[in-house]
């Protein structure tokens, strides 16, 4: 035992595995940025850096090709550490290295956790819009509706991952059950006829039963989008209440009444409800005269909260974001002939920690020059008065 122990000791404070690992890191940069093409930035994100082993299809079976992005950034950070411990003597001259390794050990921790933590939505507002939610760009949801109370609405959401598992879902506050059939990531929705040479659809209830959902492979370019399709059967008391086409290919949801509750169900993007509500003012494309070069985007909107606390203005524009509760508002786009404003709402407790780890990197390497840079000139000093 005591040699293993030795054995892992000297591999982790080993120069060479801290050169493997650096390459390693080169070479998953380079591939994962060719393979931007067919993935996109945030499949290569997912696929390459955020992940401890690199997985590809091969006919239809997933092999582990390469190490993630994780696993290397993680043995790098314990190789880092641990040299530290073992084989540097700590010391005013070292000071500069000590600040500089623990900046950048502080860059690769703020990388994990905003891997973990970062959650990126958006938020469209036509002028006078109130909204008190923000939707995801890329996960979604399955929602159920209770709209029996003209006062407010009551929502269940299902998210992605339980619809891709075609089970069973159960939640106290339906009083049915939902049970998914099918799950598609990417689909295409055609109108059936009587003339029609597609399948029949497996939807009996809602306007689905007129449609049919076919499955598509999924895209990851960044002029694509995937649009989700699902077969939901839901399971009442007294039996089917129906199975029901729900995709994103629908933009009203269908409506459907069980023990005397108005329901509503729709796939959706995944939203994020806040505490406030945000309302658009105005929103402004200004551009340079004559030309259609943009100069400008900016937002005006009110932020209100239930209890009046906050009830003010806000002009959001290019680098000049809101930062509110936790959340930052970027200007993202616009679109619908310059009508409505596309907000990014990006929530990343870390995101100070990448600029204390360049600070504390850009100090060590200042405090280091400087400390060579004073012993040079002293060295120099006494070989002059020598000299003389």
């Amino acid at each position: 035992m005591a040699a293993l122990l030795r054995s892992l000791r000297d591999l982790f404070v080993s120069l060479k595995l801290t050169v493997v690992l650096l390459v390693l890191g080169m070479i998953l940069v380079f591939v994962a940025t060719i393979d931007q093409v067919n993935l996109g930035i945030w499949g290569i994100q997912h696929k390459w850096f955020r992940s401890f082993v690199v997985m590809q299809d091969v006919r239809g079976i997933m092999v582990p090709i390469f190490p993630g992005g994780y696993l290397i950034g993680g043995l790098y950070f314990i190789n880092l550490f641990a040299a530290h411990i073992y084989r540097f003597k700590f010391g005013w001259r070292k000071s500069g290295i000590l600040l500089t390794h623990a900046g950048f050990i502080l860059l690769l921790v703020g990388e994990l956790l905003s891997g973990l933590w970062q959650e990126d939505f958006h938020l469209r507002l036509n002028p006078g819009e109130t909204k008190n939610y923000s939707e995801s760009a890329r996960a979604i949801e399955l929602a159920l509706v209770n709209t029996t109370d003209p006062k407010f609405d009551e929502v269940v959401a299902i998210p992605e991952g339980l619809l891709s598992r075609e089970g069973s879902v159960q939640d106290p506050k339906l009083p049915f059950r939902v049970v998914v059939k099918h799950y598609y990531p990417n689909s295409m929705v055609q109108m059936r006829t009587a003339t029609s040479t597609t399948p029949p659809s497996e939807a009996t209830a809602g306007f689905g039963a007129q449609l049919a959902a076919i499955p598509l492979p999924m895209t990851y370019k960044e002029d694509e989008r995937n649009l989700p399709s699902a077969f939901v059967e839901l399971i009442g008391p007294d039996g089917s209440l129906g199975t029901w086409l729900a995709s994103l290919h629908l933009v009203a949801p269908q409506e459907f009444t069980v023990a005397g509750q108005t329901w509503k169900i729709a796939l959706r993007p995944k939203r994020a409800y806040k505490p406030f509500s945000l309302t658009l003012v105005k929103f402004s494309h200004d551009r340079y005269p004559g030309t259609e070069i943009p100069k400008n985007f900016s937002s005006k909107v009110h932020i209100s909260t239930p209890d009046g606390r906050d009830d003010r203005d806000v002009l959001i524009y290019m680098n000049n974001p809101l930062r509110y509760q936790g959340l930052t508002f970027y200007q993202a786009g616009f679109e619908n002939n310059d009508r409505t404003t596309i907000l990014q709402v990006v929530r990343n407790p870390s995101w100070q920690l990448p600029y204390v780890a360049c600070a504390l990197m850009t100090l060590g390497l200042l405090i280091q020059f400087g400390i060579h840079l004073t012993a040079f000139v002293g060295k120099r000093r006494n070989l002059s008065t020598a000299a003389a």
